[in-house]
């Protein structure tokens, strides 16, 4: 199903209520992933930190992605550099998952980029609606799982606990 949305540029006055949704969004994905977990709810799953430095990064952009009646229903960031990029986050407001919202957001991502030759983005392993969905909905390919064993040479402190993520590219041409 295809959803009519626009991307906008994130306005800085827009950036807290921003975060708080993706937020709400992971968290609820997490929640779902690990319904027997008690521990769910002491685990913030997008820390402030790593959201701020995804803004930060060069080449950052961030989007909200509005409906038709002008409502926020998700957003990304990503950073485009040359011929590579990098989706740093997606999200979709919780409420109105599973409506195609994701999908028209990566596709409207790729329509602002056609420079882009290789788009790169990473998920939790525990994840299935997430790999689901860059492998399935948006093309993506896993090429590489970082754990503990085997950490993402950019992020060597990421792994303290023994999750893992699985690294997605998608080739453009």
């Amino acid at each position: 199903m295809k959803t009519e949305l626009r991307l906008l540029p994130l306005r800085e006055a827009q950036t807290i209520a921003f975060k708080e949704e993706m937020q709400e969004a992971f968290q609820h994905g997490f929640e779902a992933c690990n319904k027997n977990d008690e521990e769910t709810n002491q685990w913030q799953v997008l820390p402030d930190k790593d959201f701020y430095q995804s803004l930060e990064a060069e080449g950052a952009e961030a989007y909200e992605a509005v409906s038709e009646d002008g409502q926020r229903v998700g957003g990304a960031i990503i950073t485009a550099n040359g011929n590579m990029g990098e989706l740093a986050f997606l999200y979709v407001k919780v409420g109105v998952q599973s409506k195609g919202i994701g999908q028209s957001i990566w596709k409207a991502i790729e329509a602002l980029h056609p420079e882009i030759e290789v788009w790169e983005t990473c998920t939790p392993y525990f994840d299935r609606r997430n790999i689901h969905f860059y492998i399935n909905r948006c093309g993506f390919h896993a090429v590489e799982f970082f754990n503990e064993h085997h950490p993402d040479p950019n992020m060597p402190e990421q792994f303290d606990q023994e999750d893992g993520l699985f690294k997605f590219e998608k080739r453009m041409r």
